[in-house]
C-alpha cells in the first residue's frame, strides 16, 4: 500500500528503508537544520539573546576525536550529517516509535518537543562536554537559546514528516 510510516491507532510504526523515507529524513532535517540556523544565528541574536555556535561545536567534537576539523568539516558535520541525517533519522526511526509505544495517544508535537529536549541534552550536556566545554556550557545564555533551537528543530522536522506524511497518504 504504502512505504512510509503512517500514525496508526497502535502508534508509528517504523518506517520502510526506501526513496521516500529517504525523502522524508532529507526533506525533514532541511527544514528543521533551517529553522534551528535561522533561530539561533539571528533571530535570537536580534532579540538580544545569544547567538549559537553549531559549527564551533562541531568542530571540538572532531577535534577532541582527532579528526580534522576545519571550518568546512565543522560545517559538513552541523549541516548534512547532524541535521540532514542523523537528527532525523533518530526521529523516526528511535523516538517516535519509543514514544509511540511508551505513550500510544501522543500527539506528534509534544512528542517531538520530547525529543528536543533530548537532542539538546545530547549535544549541550553530552557532546558539548566530550568537546572540551563545561557541562551544558555551565547555563550560560547560549544554553537556552540552544534548548529553545532544539526543541524547534524537532518540532519543524515533525511537523515537516508528519506533513508529506500526510499528503502521501491522500493519494
Amino acid at each position: 500500500m504504502t512505504d512510509i510510516a503512517t500514525p496508526t491507532s497502535r502508534g508509528w510504526a517504523l518506517p520502510s528503508i526506501s526513496v521516500n523515507t529517504l525523502m522524508l529524513i532529507l526533506l525533514g532535517g532541511a527544514a528543521g537544520t533551517l529553522a534551528f540556523d535561522l533561530f539561533g544565528r539571528a533571530i535570537s541574536p536580534l532579540l538580544g539573546f545569544a547567538s549559537l555556535a553549531p559549527v564551533g561545536l562541531a568542530r571540538g567534537f572532531l577535534g577532541a576525536l582527532d579528526l580534522p576539523n576545519s571550518a568546512a568539516y565543522g560545517h559538513l558535520m552541523h549541516l548534512f550529517f547532524v541535521g540532514l541525517l542523523a537528527y532525523p533519522i533518530g526521529w523516526l526511526f528511535v523516538a517516535r516509535p519509543v514514544l509511540a509505544r511508551v505513550m500510544p495517544s501522543l500527539h506528534w508535537l509534544p512528542a517531538s518537543v520530547a525529543y528536543g529536549i533530548g537532542l539538546w541534552v545530547f549535544a549541550i550536556g553530552g557532546i558539548a562536554t566530550f568537546a572540551g566545554n563545561a557541562p551544558f556550557l555551565n547555563f550560560t545564555g547560549i544554553t537556552w537559546v540552544a534548548l529553545a533551537g532544539h526543541v524547534l528543530y524537532a518540532i519543524v522536522t515533525a511537523a515537516t514528516i508528519a506533513y508529506l506524511e500526510r499528503l502521501q497518504n491522500a493519494r
